[in-house]
């Protein structure tokens, strides 16, 4: 009963947190409620990262390569079909002659996301270490390149417009909710295990007739199709191009798993919402914001803040804010060693 309600709690802490800033999006300007709102999406894509690299224990660069691919496929397919020749015009004819909506777009994100995270961890998956990171950042630079160059799947270098705005206060809770469920649920099920019980010891897991390249490839594909859906989310949010889902998203949002702490759904929540606040208010710093007095900071100075802001933690407190652990409740967490 005890670990029933420290699962309830587990769960429940980071939804309750969502759920909040989400309620508080309708209390803002609308010059504010875009940063909420991208807060949210943001707790959806570094969950996504978390579930493969929280898990395995293996670095990854390329998981915002599945967050392209997503919300480019979300995009291309719901731009209004009468509008879809004048601005697309290369397309493939089965994309630029069908449109989809909202929904099913999402659908087709996650869907995008998880077939091309499968195929590429059919073989990535078998590396550690070193090695994996550099294959995984091969895996967004291709990616960047692919998108970028190909105007026969997407416009290429330009921005991908007319995309329609459907990334409400609504939607982007219950798409981070949805997001943070699945991961939840994997985290506590018999793969995810099997998954953890690799990341401490891949000789012993393998010694007891765990396949760690399998249960890699499965949290790669899982982490791969929720990072497709939050892609779609944000497609429906921002007008984006090429280079919005690129290195410098891959380095914020390691930022926010770092800080809040690589090990733990609860810390991957918190840091995204963290780090994305603190982002938020650097950027507004950047075109100078009154704080008691003016503050106007140079160009590129946030990302400059949120390096040094990771280096600071990964010295001092290696396991993030969170100490790597989930959300307990102090009484109920010492009933439980007990």
């Amino acid at each position: 009963m005890t670990r029933r309600v420290d699962a309830t709690v587990q769960l429940l802490g980071p939804a309750a947190v969502v759920v909040a800033v989400g309620i508080a999006t309708t209390f803002v300007s609308p010059s504010t409620r875009i940063y909420f709102l991208n807060a949210l999406v943001s707790v959806a894509i570094v969950v996504a990262i978390y579930v493969f690299v929280g898990n395995s224990g293996v670095l990854s660069f390329g998981q915002i390569s599945f967050v392209a691919v997503g919300a480019f496929a979300a995009g291309v397919m719901t731009i209004p079909l009468e509008s879809k020749t004048g601005v697309l015009p290369d397309l493939f004819p089965l994309l630029r002659d069908h449109t989809i909506g909202n929904v099913s777009s999402l659908l087709l994100a996650a869907a995008a996301g998880g077939v091309v995270a499968f195929l590429v961890g059919l073989p990535l998956m078998r590396l550690s270490g070193l090695a994996a990171g550099i294959a995984t950042f091969a895996v967004l630079e291709i990616t960047h390149n692919v998108l970028r160059e190909w105007t026969k799947i997407g416009p290429g270098p330009t921005a991908l417009s007319l995309v329609p705005e459907t990334t409400d206060a609504l939607q982007a809770t219950v798409g981070a909710l949805v997001v943070i469920a699945a991961a939840f649920l994997y985290q506590r099920s018999r793969l995810g295990r099997q998954l953890r019980a690799s990341r401490e010891d891949p000789a012993a897991a393998q010694g007891v007739g765990i396949s760690v390249h399998r249960q890699r490839l499965w949290a790669f594909t899982l982490s791969g199709a929720l990072a497709g859906f939050s892609g779609g989310l944000l497609v429906h949010l921002l007008v984006i191009s090429t280079e919005q889902v690129y290195l410098e998203l891959t380095f914020v949002t390691l930022a926010m798993l770092v800080v809040g702490g690589v090990t733990s759904l609860w810390g991957a929540v918190l840091g995204a919402l963290l780090v994305s606040g603190l982002d938020s208010f650097l950027s507004e710093a950047e075109d100078g914001v009154k704080v008691g007095l003016t503050l106007d900071l140079p160009d590129g100075t946030r990302l400059v803040i949120l390096g040094l802001l990771m280096a600071l933690v990964l010295i001092v407190r290696p396991s993030g804010v969170t100490g790597g652990r989930e959300l307990r409740i102090p009484r109920l967490a010492r009933t439980v060693r007990a």
